[in-house]
């Protein structure tokens, strides 16, 4: 048996990536390299590169500070790329997203609320985005954020652009 490397990449460093079809219909598939989708958004665009029933994976370029975010349902974050900090406000319920909305919504400006904290996610990090409560995304840097979330208003639809054909 051959040995395995594996490489990581980087907005800096990619190479893009391509499919290799084991007896099974292409159409059951998608590739999208996250390096390169996060290199051509705007920061904070939140672009589907996956979906799995209802659950989407967004490619996120973190660059500067994000606006802040709230959604009715947990999400996740994973860094690929860089470092990011994440920023937590305990918010009002009267401004937190309504029960039955999917996906994440932008608050505008500066929501009060009580300061839940922060934490510092590097390349492999992952947090939890806790339902009913605000976040921001801070990158010094680019950087890259693989974020799993529901389909939403802040969700951009880019297939065309980035699949292989």
């Amino acid at each position: 048996m051959g040995d395995f490397v594996t490489v990581f990449g980087s907005l800096g460093d990619y190479e893009k990536g391509h499919i290799e079809i084991i007896n099974d219909d292409p159409k059951n598939y998608a590739f999208s390299n996250v390096f390169e989708v996060a290199s051509k958004a705007k920061p904070y665009e939140k672009v589907a590169v996956g979906k799995n029933q209802q659950n989407l994976i967004e490619a996120i370029r973190a660059e500067g500070d994000s606006p802040w975010y709230t959604c009715a349902h947990d999400e996740f974050a994973l860094v690929m790329d860089g470092e990011v900090e994440v920023h937590f406000l305990d918010i009002a319920e009267v401004d937190r997203a309504p029960k039955d909305k999917e996906g994440n919504i932008a608050i505008k400006g500066q929501p009060k609320g009580k300061k839940m904290g922060h934490v510092v996610l590097r390349r492999g990090h992952q947090a939890l985005l806790p339902a009913n409560a605000a976040y921001q995304f801070r990158a010094r840097r680019p950087s890259v954020v693989l974020q799993q979330a529901l389909e939403g208003e802040n969700t951009i639809y880019r297939w065309s652009e980035i699949c292989l054909k």
